[in-house]
């Protein structure tokens, strides 16, 4: 399968992430769920459609390890295609790059300077970042907001992260956005909500300042991959 056939066929396309990329604006995207239902393999997703369209994404990993992030790419870019050559594979994995942090030494000022060695050394210069496990719950808006003019100083397109919601927890935006991110979710353009729904999984829409579909709707995920299922 060549590289183009692979773009096309992405699910992801109805999220319009590459008319996004078009635009050269900077954006933030979150993936919410409660603990252990998926966000990780949406954001990978997400990174691999990216990585798809000739972008460099550093996936930064806070609380898991080079190796089981690494495997998660692997496993589904497999899921993605079958039968992609190593030629092609081979250049994917070479648009990305993996920083792991504890979750008790990650903050900004760490990642600044780990990101700024990278870029200033020419060794990686991420269009975009993914960052799985940050503590929404411990940083609020300001914590936000300096990621938001890390992410313009370095000319980094777009940051996604992932956020854990609890079930007990009845707050939520106008938007229907859930705590711990209900009184920030102006700062992001994407919000996708994944939710349990009897024997599906499904992907809620909440906000999207530039998707296919409108906010509201629902995609529905393979519960046993955690892929988009094609419309």
């Amino acid at each position: 399968m060549r590289m183009e056939d692979l773009i096309a066929s992405n699910p992801l396309r109805v999220l319009g992430l590459d008319k996004k990329a078009e635009e050269g604006r900077q954006s933030l995207g979150l993936v919410m769920a409660r603990a252990g239902l998926g966000k990780t393999a949406i954001l990978v997703q997400i990174a691999l459609d990216s990585m798809l369209r000739g972008n460099r994404v550093l996936h930064v990993a806070i609380g898991e390890s080079i190796e089981k992030t690494r495997d998660r790419y692997d496993d589904i870019l497999s899921l993605m295609v079958e039968d992609l050559s190593e030629e092609v594979r081979s250049d994917v994995a070479r648009r990305r790059m993996i920083m792991t942090f504890k979750e008790s030494v990650f903050n900004r000022p760490r990642l600044e300077e780990r990101l700024k060695d990278l870029i200033h050394q020419d060794i990686f210069r991420p269009d975009c970042l993914i960052i799985d496990g940050y503590d929404f719950d411990g940083n609020g808006r300001k914590a936000m907001e300096e990621l938001k003019a890390l992410m313009a100083d370095l000319g980094i397109a777009v940051i996604w992260f992932s956020a854990v919601c609890h079930r007990d927890d009845p707050r939520v935006s106008v938007d229907g956005v859930p705590a711990p991110c209900h009184t920030i979710d102006d700062l992001f353009e994407v919000v996708l909500l994944i939710k349990p729904h009897g024997e599906a999984i499904h992907l809620d829409i909440l906000r999207c300042a530039y998707c296919q579909v409108e906010p509201g709707t629902t995609l529905t995920l393979d519960p046993s991959t955690m892929m988009i299922k094609k419309r």
